[in-house]
């Protein structure tokens, strides 16, 4: 399975007056279909809740969704497609390293299963130390 990883790290600062930072903090996504893996991150000021993220996916690549409740979720509405979870991450560009951690509440932990593996075969992040707790 292909892995893709989405940063809307420069989506973010490039509505700003700030320059993207070394150390970046935010929430990320873990979202399949049946031939690729995103990893999707966001910084905290950019996407205060994980279903934020999931509905910006959705909208970039045409993907029917909805919230849904009290719009803390937003699932996706085309077959195929899965929300596995998420949680929270940092990336430290000066020391080469991404932490992921904790978990969503509206989606549940993520599948850190190969995780590693997975995030160091992308170009962006072949070089960084992956620590997940």
């Amino acid at each position: 399975m292909d892995i893709i990883f989405i940063d809307y790290s420069e989506a973010y600062y490039s509505g700003t007056t700030e320059k993207i930072p070394d150390i970046i903090t935010g929430k990320f996504v873990q979202i399949r279909n049946s031939q690729t893996e995103y990893l999707v991150f966001a910084p905290k000021e950019f996407a205060p809740y994980h279903a934020n993220i999931v509905e910006r996916f959705c909208m970039d690549r045409g993907i029917k969704g909805a919230y849904v409740g009290e719009e803390k979720r937003f699932d996706i509405r085309e077959p195929g497609w899965e929300v596995v979870g998420g949680g929270k991450f940092d990336i430290d560009k000066t020391r080469k390293q991404i932490r992921l951690f904790d978990n969503s509440l509206a989606y549940g932990k993520f599948d850190s299963k190969g995780l590693p593996e997975k995030i160091r075969s992308t170009d962006r992040l072949s070089e960084y130390q992956v620590v997940i707790y």
